[in-house]
């Protein structure tokens, strides 16, 4: 017996790699399709009915909550066909979920993942259910804040470097620029080069709080609970090459969308088990290779499909 489904979507997704279409929703969507039973010509089929399901799923490669390894936050079940015998070569039965919110976005990370997929079960006597999944993409899109204020700090050694630097704002959306200036106001320090890098920093476990670590890598522990903390350089470029003289102005302009990475929304404590936030990292470099850098946590939101 052979089951696939088809399933109404606003968008296409097409992955070269798997040659599969994948279906994209929005928050507020209805998931809404047919579910299609195929038998060889001349057979029958008994079954103890047919159900289908539509589950929202938080998954932990490295971490048990609660005793399992994943969490489901959305989980429906409806019956789409009594206990019955199938005579016809093709069944087709139509579904619809009315799901009032998706409050998670579609994520595959490293040690985390959020899943959305439909699931058909059909039972059977003396044997195990038939069992066929479909995932889909949800993708949430949000506005930006109102206020949105522009990030100013300083970097120093007493005495020997002080550099203020600034960005327009705090809030980018994924296709957004970054622009700012780094002012240099006491250099007495021979600096070799400055870079820029994005960093993705997926934290996940038991008892995950909202507020940062402030580690860069390795485990932490939070509430009692283990937390996995893995960190990932998207991109880095260089800024400024050979030494700069006190009063020095340079520009920043980094394209988020040019960036080859799959960049996300800013995941804040997601269902308390895992996160996913972004970082600026400058780097300066001096002639004996002695290294400067400072932070600072920038939020990403979505605001288009796609």
């Amino acid at each position: 017996m052979n089951m696939n489904m088809n399933m109404n979507m606003n968008m296409n997704m097409y992955d070269r790699q798997q040659q599969e279409i994948l279906y994209a929703y929005g928050a507020n969507e209805d998931i809404q399709g047919v579910v299609h039973l195929t038998l060889p010509p001349g057979k029958r089929f008994e079954h103890l009915g047919v159900k289908i399901q539509f589950v929202g799923r938080i998954n932990m490669s490295h971490a048990i909550y609660e005793g399992r390894p994943h969490y489901d936050f959305i989980s429906l079940t409806k019956e789409l066909q009594p206990p019955s015998t199938l005579y016809q070569t093709q069944t087709s039965i139509p579904f619809h979920f009315r799901t009032d919110e998706k409050p998670y976005e579609t994520y595959h990370g490293r040690n985390a993942s959020i899943r959305y997929f439909v699931r058909v079960l059909i039972g059977r006597k003396f044997f195990p259910q038939i069992k066929k999944d479909k995932e889909m993409i949800v993708q949430l899109i949000k506005h930006e804040p109102r206020l949105n204020q522009a990030i100013k700090m300083e970097v120093g050694i007493e005495e020997c470097l002080h550099i203020e630097f600034q960005y327009k704002k705090r809030y980018y959306h994924l296709d957004d620029v970054i622009e700012g200036d780094i002012h240099f106001m006491l250099v007495r320090i021979k600096i070799k080069y400055m870079e820029l890098a994005v960093i993705r920093r997926e934290t996940s476990g038991e008892g995950l709080v909202s507020s940062n670590s402030g580690g860069v890598g390795g485990t932490t522990n939070a509430n009692e609970g283990s937390v996995v903390t893995e960190t990932q350089t998207l991109t880095r470029f260089e800024i400024m090459d050979g030494a700069p003289v006190k009063g020095e102005m340079i520009p920043v302009r980094l394209y988020l969308g040019g960036i080859p990475a799959d960049l996300t929304p800013t995941y804040d404590s997601t269902n308390n088990r895992f996160a996913v936030r972004y970082y600026l990292n400058l780097v300066l470099v001096d002639e004996e290779d002695r290294r400067y850098f400072k932070q600072q946590e920038i939020i990403l939101w979505r605001k288009t499909l796609g």
